[in-house]
């Protein structure tokens, strides 16, 4: 059903069964490393290339989520997928391994919710039986698609964003054990005209306002009606403006249960800047730490906005601005 322009509210209330969560070294550092159910030592996976260890990634992921409930990849009925590699190599690639019919996303870092929302429309509405939505990132793959090949040590500004070396995937059914996902509000483009790759933060902060305003609007509920709401990847910079953004529209959430996945994937002295991004990084935070949460019952009810810049090398070289969205979905125990 939808509500307002842009929120669906699904009234068979899906289940999330199962998810599987894989991480790189670094993150295997940091404070979330017991919610990762496979985490890596080497970042080349025994590949012979980044972007051979990310696919990886990805199809650790999807057979762990498959594995949990005793399926097989034969049961899945369809898979949904984005990540940041051009073309979503990653994903496409994951798919050929997966063998079901597959509908592959661009959204950048919020590839991670709008397969969310999109594998429970499909399994709200009847069209399926189950879908499994997952999305993937890998630092030095990202790296040296969008920035500088790591081997070249580019400086970096302070608020510059780690990109995550992970992928996380979510299997949605009709019925089952798990979370319930209750609703989704699916974001607009927002751009304010920022260009700077190494500030993605401030860029897509007001994409995310724009739809957790738009969410609670809608569904015309307070923040107080959710124990925890996490912002995808805005890290310190892009947090402290969502924060301030929320407030100059009346909306304070209070900040005991406003926080972000880059915030909490990585210890404040690792050295990843601003703090985490990527696909991996919503997707990882959301499937690991907090599913495992929910599941403990230390929160009943969360929203999770991940957030993306939809820029490309093309478009940054073609002096363009960030065109930024968010999309926003609600789980409940």
């Amino acid at each position: 059903m939808l509500k307002g322009h842009q929120t669906w509210v699904f009234e068979n209330k899906p289940v999330l069964i199962s998810s599987g969560a894989v991480g790189g070294p670094f993150e295997g550092q940091g404070p979330l490393a017991e919610d990762f159910d496979l985490l890596h030592e080497d970042i080349w996976l025994g590949q012979d290339s980044f972007e051979k260890a990310e696919k990886r990634l990805m199809e650790e992921a999807c057979e762990i989520a498959i594995r949990k409930v005793g399926m097989k990849k034969e049961d899945i009925q369809f898979f949904l997928s984005g990540d940041l590699m051009n073309q979503i190599i990653t994903s496409s690639f994951t798919a050929r391994t997966v063998g079901a019919p597959f509908l592959g996303l661009f959204g950048a870092c919020s590839s991670a919710m709008e397969g969310l929302a999109l594998a429970s429309l499909l399994v709200d509405s009847g069209f399926a039986e189950n879908a499994l939505a997952a999305a993937s990132s890998h630092n030095a793959a990202a790296e040296k698609q969008f920035r500088y090949p790591t081997e070249y040590g580019a400086q970096k500004p302070p608020t510059a964003q780690w990109t995550v070396t992970g992928a996380g995937a979510g299997l949605v059914a009709k019925e089952g054990d798990g979370p319930r996902i209750t609703s989704a509000t699916i974001g607009r483009v927002i751009d304010m005209g920022l260009s700077d790759p190494f500030n993605m933060g401030s860029a897509m902060a007001p994409a995310a306002v724009d739809t957790i305003q738009r969410h609670f609007h809608e569904l015309n509920i307070k923040p107080s009606h959710y124990d925890l709401i996490a912002t995808g990847d805005l890290g310190r910079v892009g947090h402290h403006i969502a924060t301030d953004l929320l407030r100059e529209h009346n909306l304070e959430i209070p900040p005991k249960i406003f926080t972000d996945c880059g915030l909490l994937i990585y210890r404040d002295d690792q050295p990843v800047f601003a703090g985490g991004s990527g696909c991996g990084c919503s997707a990882t935070v959301t499937y690991g730490h907090l599913i495992n949460r929910m599941k403990k019952g230390e929160l009943k009810r969360i929203l999770v906005i991940a957030t993306g810049a939809l820029l490309s090398p093309m478009s940054y070289q073609q002096k363009e601005s960030i065109p930024c969205i968010a999309h926003a979905v609600s789980l409940e125990m």
